[in-house]
């Protein structure tokens, strides 16, 4: 099963098919994982996202972010460059509306958007990741069009850069991710299980 698209049809329908009590510990199992990781106790500005389509529930990782302090910041579509996206300060009393594609985002406010350069860490959904850290998304490339300005030639190179993790279950695994060329690997991906760290590619 080399094809992107068959590949991100069969995850999909793995991670749909496990049931509310598997969905609920893995997020409970994820947090463990992930609050004693140095990459989150020295982040404060925090972007994560909203859970949609079987991906690993974010929601305890969210409150226990919150309760330790930390400011977090959710994904807009750009309001301006569509393939792109933006990213909102995220609070407990913020309110939602569903995007285009059915998943909860604040309501714009400039005044609220942090710069992708001014956050500590970055968490980014996925449909599959292999062994090298390469990550299959759901096939918009907004994470990929978005993370790659930060790699863009009129950025200093000693600029800061946000920290990035992915955000999996378990079976979210396979063999091989096949690439092309405008996919921007992970340096870490953390599933329910295990924290997985792969060199800079």
């Amino acid at each position: 099963m080399t094809s992107r698209q068959q590949l991100r049809s069969h995850i999909r329908s793995l991670r749909r098919s496990l049931s509310a009590a598997q969905q609920h510990q893995a997020s409970l199992n994820l947090v463990q994982q992930l609050l004693p990781r140095p990459e989150v106790q020295q982040a404060q500005h925090i972007a994560l996202y909203l859970t949609n389509d079987g991906e690993l529930d974010t929601t305890p990782l969210i409150q226990a972010l919150w309760q330790q302090g930390k400011t977090l910041y959710l994904p807009l579509l750009h309001p301006v460059v569509p393939g792109y996206l933006v990213f909102q300060l995220y609070s407990p009393d913020s309110l939602l509306k569903s995007n285009q594609f059915g998943i909860g985002e604040p309501e714009l406010n400039c005044s609220l958007l942090c710069p992708v350069s001014q956050l500590d860490l970055i968490f980014t959904p996925l449909v599959a990741f292999d062994g090298q850290g390469q990550r299959l998304g759901m096939g918009g490339g907004f994470y990929d069009r978005t993370l790659s300005q930060l790699n863009s030639p009129t950025k200093s190179s000693d600029a800061k850069k946000p920290a990035f993790i992915g955000l999996a279950h378990d079976c979210q695994q396979v063999d091989a991710v096949p690439i092309e060329a405008w996919d921007i690997p992970l340096p870490a991906i953390c599933t329910p299980s295990r924290f997985c760290s792969f060199s800079e590619q």
